[in-house]
């Protein structure tokens, strides 16, 4: 049998088995260049500048910390509602003190997470639900837990997700943001994690379309040989 015949036999099984991937390789793309990547991290739901501190204050000492707080390896003033904290890294983890007088702050409590997740949005939509979660959920799953979730009754279902230790706002996620993350799973083939971009699935239909593209050139070329003047 002739070249073309097994060629465009290959061209059209290759065009059954890869064409809908193909098309979702070219949707997705498409939604990804519409959509500007600075409206998908969602910078224009919530604040994400520091608190300005005071000029002058009067904050404890570092000596003070290392006393109550064994194996201090480092600590961060910053300003959370007002008021001036040290965020504490220490041998037993994170930990929140008063930076005027070195004393313990404790968790992030509801009611502090409530202020905190208010403050931080940027809309004018009402908090309908906040919750504390001891285990990150899929669309933050590289995030550390415990952590607060915030969701705000909007058009976009805006969810703040804030560190249940330091109060610091770790991810913003909303309805264009979960698109995305849907469309990317789908383009590049890891429907578990959604991060490896270098995934066996991935190769293999990429391989593939490869064959099916350059089936389709070699046909195309073909024709325009076998065609003779009129």
């Amino acid at each position: 049998m002739k070249p073309a015949f097994w060629a465009r036999r290959a061209h059209k099984w290759i065009a059954l088995v890869i064409g809908v991937q193909a098309l979702l390789w070219m949707l997705s793309g498409l939604y990804m260049t519409i959509i500007s990547i600075d409206v998908i991290h969602g910078d224009h739901l919530a604040h994400s500048e520091a608190e300005p501190l005071p000029a002058r204050t009067s904050l404890a000492a570092p000596d003070t910390l290392a006393e109550r707080y064994p194996g201090l390896e480092g600590f961060r003033l910053k300003r959370l509602l007002g008021r001036e904290v040290y965020e504490v890294r220490h041998g037993g983890g994170i930990a929140r003190a008063d930076a005027r007088t070195g004393a313990p702050l404790g968790p992030v409590d509801v009611a502090e997470a409530r202020r905190l997740a208010v403050s931080q949005y940027r809309g004018d939509a009402r908090l309908v639900s906040l919750r504390l979660l001891e285990e990150a959920p899929q669309e933050v799953g590289t995030r550390p837990a415990p952590m607060w979730q915030a969701v705000f009754d909007d058009r976009g279902a805006t969810t703040l997700y804030l560190s249940a230790q330091t109060g610091e706002l770790l991810a913003r996620r909303h309805r264009l943001w979960r698109w995305f993350d849907f469309l990317w799973m789908l383009h590049i083939m890891d429907y578990q994690e959604r991060a490896d971009v270098n995934n066996t699935l991935l190769r293999t239909a990429a391989a593939i379309g490869s064959v099916f593209a350059l089936s389709g050139i070699w046909l195309l070329l073909y024709s325009f040989r076998r065609r003779t003047p009129a």
